[in-house]
């Protein structure tokens, strides 16, 4: 195995580095505290071709790749995991057009959400739908000239301020997971409302709910065939995930560099704490879990840039690096101590961020579930769509 990285992949990253460093960092607790949604940084990423690694050079993106889409995204989350979210908001709705939606679809909605003049999200999530997928409630019912859309999405990122939503819903109710259909939908339009939600972490990425009040959605805003929508979500997720798991690098990164700068500096019983082994223990296990999680992450994007199936393999990534980040934020809070639980400093907003990785994309129950079932033969994660 090859695992250096072309000249090409390195001055991705480092273009990711110096964004992150220059244009995120300064603001990056404010902007945590106020909770504010940073339209220009948003912009600017746009610009500098962030949401387009993984879309094709045909539909506006850049093509580079997966690979070049996760070195990206850790370098983002390892200074602010809020602003991370906007690659996977853009993302979803971009790479499922991208490889779904006729060409009049494509060339409407992608450019957009490439180049970040418009603000994206996806909605799947419900109220009482959430890993069961199968049984979201919102309804598209068919009229003559296109769908009537009723319901309610939830916890979905960006919601409070994208311009577009790639929503799923069902257009058959009895015929569960193959009755799902997908829709881009305009939501400054009538009978759209949004409520903002708090939450412990993540801050600066705005959360929030969608209520869609007998909403008309065109016939020619139907992404895919009625009934195709469950495979296309399955598929939208699994490159989700992959972006989120390498968010979830970043922030175990981060932890980790905090802990390490913080036992080399601080001084107790006549030298650094780093010389006490305890300390040494932790810092080992993070920095392991560390390169374990990251080593998965870039196996899958791999996989993905060779157009190979990688459902499981995401599966693996996610959960290692979900956990890492937990696992080396609270090592991190642990070894700061009263700095660890101080505003003052960034460890306490990653123990928060940390937490998120484990719950969203499929929590970490999830994709064990997934492994697991894959290796008993139970239900191959790698099939094709179906």
């Amino acid at each position: 195995m090859d695992f250096d990285l072309s000249e090409e992949l390195l001055a991705v990253r480092e273009l990711g580095r110096e964004f992150a460093e220059k244009e995120i960092a300064p603001t990056a607790a404010a902007d945590d505290r106020d909770h504010r949604f940073r339209r220009d940084i948003f912009e600017k990423m746009g610009q500098l071709g962030f949401f387009g690694c993984v879309v094709p050079e045909s539909c506006g993106g850049s093509g580079l790749g997966y690979l070049a889409m996760v070195l990206l995204t850790e370098e983002i989350a390892r200074v602010h995991s809020s602003v991370r979210v906007h690659i996977n908001t853009q993302l979803a709705p971009a790479v499922t057009l991208a490889r779904f939606g006729t060409e009049e679809q494509k060339h409407r909605w992608v450019p957009g959400l490439v180049d970040g003049s418009r603000v994206g999200c996806f909605a799947i999530t419900e109220p009482d739908s959430g890993s069961d997928v199968a049984s979201m409630s919102t309804r598209a019912k068919r009229t003559d000239d296109g769908y009537v859309l009723s319901g309610t999405k939830t916890w979905i990122s960006n919601a409070p301020v994208a311009d577009w939503g790639l929503v799923y819903a069902a257009t058959d109710r009895d015929a569960r997971h193959r009755g799902l259909s997908a829709f881009m939908v305009e939501l400054d339009g009538a009978g759209v409302r949004r409520a903002t939600l708090d939450k412990m972490g993540a801050l600066a990425s705005p959360t929030g709910t969608l209520e869609f009040d007998d909403v008309r959605v065109p016939a020619d805003q139907r992404i895919g065939a009625e009934g195709q929508g469950f495979a296309m979500c399955m598929w939208q997720l699994n490159q989700t995930r992959l972006s989120c798991a390498a968010g979830a690098l970043g922030v175990a990164r981060a932890a980790r560099e905090a802990a390490v700068a913080y036992a080399n500096q601080r001084q107790q019983f006549g030298q650094p704490i780093g010389r006490f082994q305890m300390i040494q223990d932790s810092l080992a296990q993070m920095i392991v879990e560390e390169e374990a999680a990251r080593l998965l992450v870039y196996r899958a994007a791999h996989l993905a840039d060779r157009g190979q199936p990688n459902n499981v393999e995401v599966s693996m990534a996610k959960y290692a690096a979900a956990e890492a980040a937990a696992h080396a934020a609270d090592g991190a809070f642990k070894i700061l101590g009263a700095y660890g639980y101080s505003t003052e400093f960034p460890v306490e907003r990653y123990l928060r961020d940390a937490r998120s990785y484990q719950i969203v994309e499929g929590s970490s129950n999830i994709h064990k579930l997934i492994i697991a079932q894959d290796a008993l033969g139970y239900r191959r994660a790698n099939r094709g769509l179906d």
